[in-house]
């Protein structure tokens, strides 16, 4: 029995024995295996992951602070500035939204006592109120934890007081920033457009997702930068913004900054150089604000029913599509949204900020009522839609240049019964006339009967009216211009929807003289363009050239033809011998040829009726065409009255400062030639006179509608 227990233990040794052995094995191998995996990783680690490593090592060793980038400047076409930007110091509020109005109050009358005490004493002074609406502490401008900017500018006693007493103006920062500045004279303000800080501006489609997928630290936006928000200072954004800087600091493992600060300087934007001459433009904008007044004050037939607010003008040249003057009147100083704008300040421009000469733009009145009893900046076209009807109707073969219509006075269409008469203009019976002579003298019984009638007549459903909306966009009617500005409108086009209102037959004849659809501005001068380039469509153009920060030329813009439409010759010397004997106010005596059609649009407008908007198209010189100019004043009365006199200061200047002829004519204007400069207007003037008097200027022809 000892022996048998003693065979047991001995077995049980051996087991034992044969345990540990296999622990202790299957320790070595983990311990092996651990080992081989921390040399692999480490070697990983060593060779592959060592650089990114170190990076990660100096980033957490020190500090960065983007610099927001210096955005370019934007040029007029002789090199003048428009839009630049400058350093300097600026004063922020941040909200406390537990501030009451009272001690906001309170903190805006002790920061307008030091500004009294230490500011730039030249500078426009700040009252208590306005940095108190600065404050804007129901975030009506504002996101509540975004910075308002109460004053810009500072003075370098400002900024040492401020520093100083920090601690005693809650919410208070002084901070360098770049600043847009504009022209103090406002050379096309909404053309060139305006900025806001990132954060507000991304709604627009440009910024919505602005940084997705963008690698490049220098190119990434942030979001207290400022950004253009509308005209050319959007539609340029990429060109002008350039690229970020870079503050770096280096800092030990408490956040300290321990060493010097290393800086990468931000890249300079390129700048713009428009195709807008300044001289030309100022005067623009100056003729239309003068002629409303005048307008408005008028005695007469002609201006009685006339009540004028606004006016848009476009002058753009006929070879290159260059616009040399876009003014939509009145304007604004843009300065208003340098650093965030008031509520005060928003609500006072309200009805200017925007490019009445590219969109919808509504009139001026405050009272809802009152303001829907005047027309927008979108008006019809009247009787400057003629040209074109007369070529339509020539190059379909409805008529030709020699048929003869006898113009009663009027034109009737419908079922017996329920006839419908489209009078002329003071109900003017012409006579026998042919097709130059309906543009002469505005016959709107011959397009009625001609041209829109006819093409009810001829042709199958709606044919007609599909030609007839062809040739409208083929002339860049009822489509864009292509300029690429934001929130350009292609007009608002009734005859289709008028085809199931009125009918077919109405929808065409009234079409025929300018009744059916409204168009912008810069569309009229784009297709008084085309009339006078005999059917070459060009995009217009705002920017003639981009530099970058050392001058150099990056993009040079070059002429571009949309389309172009074949028209026989013939065609277009019928309507062109009838837009020279247009009759028209305020050319009297010009030293250049020109051809012209008014309009006076008529559209019903809240409770009034008939309202009669003034519309005019021309381009000079009549043999050469060098500019198209149109102009439009929404309840202006008659085109010939209430806007002609305009583009006849819009000629003159740039013929001046540029030359109708290929040389600036200054002394033929009263203003005195650069030294140096020829002048040779002499001959030309002349030889102008003359071609006027055989263009027909003296033809006699009635009111134009």
């Amino acid at each position: 029995m000892s022996s048998s227990r003693t065979e047991e233990e001995q077995k049980r040794e051996i087991r034992n024995r044969r345990h540990f052995s296999f622990r202790l094995n299957l320790f070595f191998f983990l311990t092996f295996f651990v080992f081989s995996v921390l040399i692999v990783r480490l070697a990983y680690l060593q060779f592959v992951e060592g650089d990114n490593l170190k990076a990660k090592e100096h980033q957490i060793g020190s500090r960065t602070v983007p610099v927001p980038p210096i955005r370019g400047n934007i040029y007029d076409s002789e090199g003048k500035e428009i839009a630049y930007s400058i350093s300097t110091q600026s004063l922020y509020f941040t909200l406390d939204v537990k501030m009451k109005s009272e001690e906001a109050k309170a903190l805006a009358a002790r920061l307008v006592e030091v500004f009294d005490r230490l500011g730039d004493k030249s500078a426009p002074p700040l009252t208590v109120q306005d940095v108190y609406e600065d404050m804007d502490l129901q975030g009506r401008v504002h996101l509540l934890h975004q910075q308002r900017r109460i004053k810009t500018g500072l003075t370098k006693e400002e900024i040492a007081y401020f520093s100083e007493h920090r601690q005693e103006f809650k919410g208070i920062d002084v901070v360098e920033e770049s600043i847009r500045q504009y022209s103090e004279d406002r050379v096309a303000v909404q053309l060139v457009g305006y900025m806001k800080k990132l954060k507000g501006a991304k709604d627009l489609d440009k910024y919505k997702e602005i940084d997705k997928d963008q690698p490049d630290k220098a190119l990434k936006y942030l979001d207290t930068e400022d950004v253009g928000f509308d005209g050319l200072e959007l539609m340029y954004q990429d060109e002008l913004r350039g690229s970020n800087g870079v503050k770096e600091y280096p800092v030990n493992n408490q956040g300290e900054i321990i060493g010097p600060m290393k800086l990468t300087k931000p890249v300079k934007g390129e700048n713009l150089y428009l195709t807008i001459n300044r001289s030309v433009q100022l005067k623009t904008q100056q003729a239309i604000m003068e002629h409303i007044e005048f307008v408005r004050n008028a005695k007469g037939k002609q201006y009685q029913d006339a009540h004028p607010t606004t006016g848009y003008a476009v002058a753009m040249e006929v070879d290159t599509g260059k616009v040399v003057a876009m003014a939509s009147m009145p304007d604004y100083d843009p300065s208003v949204w340098q650093g965030g704008i008031s509520q005060k300040d928003l609500d006072a421009i309200t009805f200017f900020q925007y490019n009445g000469t590219i969109r919808e733009v509504q009139p001026p009145y405050e009272n809802y009522d009152e303001r829907k009893n005047h027309p927008s900046s979108l008006v019809y076209l009247g009787s400057t839609q003629k040209p074109l009807s007369v070529l339509l109707g020539l190059n379909e073969k409805l008529f030709t240049t020699s048929t003869v219509f006898n113009d009663p006075g009027y034109f009737e269409f419908g079922r017996k019964g329920h006839e419908v008469r489209i009078w002329n203009a003071s109900n003017a019976a012409n006579g026998k006339i042919t097709a130059w002579q309906g543009i002469a003298k505005s016959s709107n019984a011959f397009m009625s009967a001609m041209v829109g009638n006819k093409l009810y007549l001829n042709y199958k459903g709606d044919e007609g009216l599909q030609i007839w909306d062809n040739y409208m966009k083929q002339f860049g009617l009822g489509v864009t211009t292509g300029s690429g500005l934001q929130g350009e409108s292609a007009g608002v086009v009734d005859y289709f929807k008028s085809t199931k209102t009125e009918g077919l037959q109405s929808a065409l004849i009234r079409s025929s003289w300018g009744q059916q659809a409204k168009y912008t501005t810069l569309q009229l001068a784009q297709y008084a363009a085309t009339l006078a380039s005999r059917g070459k469509r060009m995009k217009p153009q705002f920017v003639q050239e981009i530099r970058d920060v050392d001058g150099n030329v990056t993009v040079d813009f070059q002429p571009e033809m949309l389309n172009s439409i074949d028209i026989p010759e013939e065609y277009w010397k019928t309507i062109e011998k009838g837009m020279a004997a247009v009759s028209v106010q305020g050319f009297d005596g010009v030293p250049y040829t020109y051809m012209r059609k008014t309009g006076t649009s008529q559209q019903d407008v809240g409770n009034r009726r008939r309202v009669e908007n003034a519309v005019f198209i021309a381009y000079a010189p009549a043999d050469k065409p060098k500019l198209a100019v149109a102009v439009v004043v929404p309840d202006g009365g008659y085109g010939g009255w209430g806007a002609a006199p305009i583009a006849r200061q819009i000629f003159d200047a740039y013929d001046a400062q540029v030359g109708l002829y290929g040389t600036p004519r200054p002394s033929l204007y009263g203003i005195q030639p650069a030294s140096g400069s020829t002048d040779a207007g002499d001959t030309q003037q002349d030889g102008a006179n003359a071609a006027n008097a055989d263009a027909g200027l003296q033809v006699e022809g009635t009111r134009e509608e």
